[in-house]
C-alpha cells in the first residue's frame, strides 16, 4: 500500500500535500493551511503506510518562510506518535536548498507499520482539559461561561467560586487564544496541576485553558485570523463572542476575590527557540497597572530560570493588523489588574528541549512564585 496522508484527524491541517517515491524513500511534501487566514504555522497529520515499500519517509515542509517565524530549520522540531503510542520530539530538520531560491525543511522518520501522527508541537485539546479535572479532583472543576461562534462551549475551570467581595487573592488564567499555539496549554496545565497541590492555601485560580476553541478543534493557527484575532477583539463592545462571554467572566471573577493577576498564555513565532518571556502592557497614561504587571513580569522571569530568555518583561513592538485593544488592554487599562502575556516556544528554550514535562514545570514555576509572592504580599 502506498503512503497516505490524512488531515480528518483532530486539530488536523496540511495542504499541497505530494506523495511520491525516489531513491528508495517514500517523499512527503505539504504546506501548513492557513484555513483562510493571514498566517500559517500549525500543521497535524495523519501517516498511513503499508508493511512494504520504503523503509524510510522523508517529510518536507513546503515554504517555511511564509509561516509565522517559522524559517530557521534549528528551532523547529515537530512531534511523533506512532499508533496510539507516545509523542517524541524529533530532531532538528534538514534544509534543502532548491534551485530557485525556495527551501524546503525535512525530517526523516522509519516507516510506520500502520501510521503515524505528525505534528508542529505535542497536541492540546478538551481531552486533555478533561484530564486536568479528573487527576486534580476535587480541587478543579468545569463550567460553561459561554459559546464561540460556532456553539462550542467555552469551559471555564476554577478552584473556588469565591463570594462576593471576597478578598482571597485571584488569579485569572487564559491559553489559546491564538488557537495553534500549544505550548501555552501545557505551560497552564502545569500551573493548574501545582495549584492543586497546594490546596487551601492556593490563591482563587479561574481558567479558560482553550479559548479560541473553534479554532483548536478545526486546528486553526489562529493569529491574526478572520473575522477578528481574539486577542485584537478586547474593545467595548468586544468583536467576538468568546471574548464577550470572558470578559463577562472576568468581571464576576474581579467582584468575588481580591484580583491579583492575569495570564494570557501563548507561543510565539515557529523557529524562536531562545526561551520563555513575556509581553507586559506599556508604560503610559491610561494603563494604571502597567507598573505593577511589570513587577509581576520580573517575579516570574526569576522563577523561569534557564528557561527563560532575556530580557523576560517586554513590550509589543511588532506591527498588528489590527490596531484594537487585546487582552492586555482590557485587564490593565480598563480593569486596573496586572496582566501579561507569556509566549513559550514550540521546541527549545536555549539548551532546553521542551518535552510536556518541561512545559509542565515551567508552569509549575510560575504557579509556585505567584503563590509566594501573594502570599508575602499578605503578610
Amino acid at each position: 500500500m502506498a503512503v497516505l496522508i490524512d488531515t480528518e484527524v483532530p486539530y488536523g491541517n496540511a495542504c499541497d500535500v505530494d506523495v511520491e517515491e525516489a531513491n528508495g524513500r517514500a517523499l512527503v511534501t505539504f504546506s501548513a493551511d492557513p484555513h483562510g487566514g493571514p498566517c500559517s504555522l500549525w500543521f497535524c497529520f495523519r501517516i498511513h503506510a503499508g508493511s512494504t515499500g520504503p523503509e524510510k519517509v522523508s517529510i518536507g515542509l513546503r515554504n517555511p518562510d511564509t509561516t509565522l517565524g517559522g524559517g530557521r530549520a534549528e528551532g523547529l522540531r515537530p512531534v511523533l506518535r506512532e499508533s496510539d503510542g507516545e509523542w517524541e520530539r524529533l530532531s532538528a530538520g534538514t534544509r534543502e536548498d532548491l534551485p530557485d531560491g525556495r527551501y524546503l525543511i525535512s525530517w526523516e522518520i522509519d516507516r510506520p507499520a500502520s501510521y503515524a501522527d505528525f505534528a508542529l508541537c505535542y497536541p492540546y485539546g478538551p481531552d486533555e482539559v478533561d484530564a486536568v479535572v479528573a487527576e486534580t479532583e476535587p480541587t478543579f472543576r468545569g463550567d460553561h461561561i459561554g459559546v464561540s461562534q460556532a456553539g462550542r462551549p467555552i469551559v471555564r475551570l476554577s478552584n473556588d467560586y469565591g463570594e462576593p467581595g471576597g478578598d482571597r487573592p485571584g488569579l485569572y488564567l487564559m491559553a489559546r487564544q491564538h488557537s495553534g499555539e500549544t505550548p501555552g496549554s501545557w505551560v497552564l496545565d502545569g500551573f493548574l496541576r501545582k495549584i492543586a497541590e497546594m490546596g487551601d492555601d492556593a490563591p482563587l485560580v479561574w481558567a479558560v485553558p482553550l479559548t479560541n476553541i473553534d479554532g483548536v478543534v478545526q486546528g486553526d493557527y489562529g493569529k491574526d485570523n478572520f473575522p477578528w484575532d481574539l486577542n485584537r477583539a478586547w474593545g467595548t463592545p468586544p468583536m467576538r463572542h468568546e471574548t464577550n462571554a470572558i470578559m463577562q467572566d472576568v468581571k464576576r471573577w474581579k467582584q468575588r476575590c481580591a484580583p491579583a493577576l492575569a495570564i494570557d498564555f501563548h507561543g510565539p513565532g515557529g523557529s524562536e527557540d531562545r526561551g520563555a518571556y513575556a509581553f507586559i502592557p506599556p508604560a503610559k497614561k491610561g494603563y494604571p497597572a502597567s507598573s505593577a504587571s511589570r513587577v509581576w513580569a520580573d517575579v516570574l522571569g526569576k522563577a523561569a530560570g534557564d528557561f527563560a530568555d532575556e530580557p523576560f518583561p517586554r513590550v509589543a513592538t511588532y506591527a498588528s493588523r489590527w490596531d484594537t485593544p487585546g487582552m492586555n488592554d482590557f485587564f490593565s487599562r480598563v480593569l486596573g489588574v496586572p496582566s501579561m502575556c507569556v509566549e513559550t516556544p514550540y521546541a527549545l528554550a536555549g539548551d532546553i528541549l521542551l518535552t510536556r514535562e518541561r512545559y509542565r514545570e515551567l508552569g509549575a514555576r510560575f504557579a509556585t512564585a505567584a503563590a509566594d509572592e501573594l502570599g508575602r504580599k499578605r503578610k
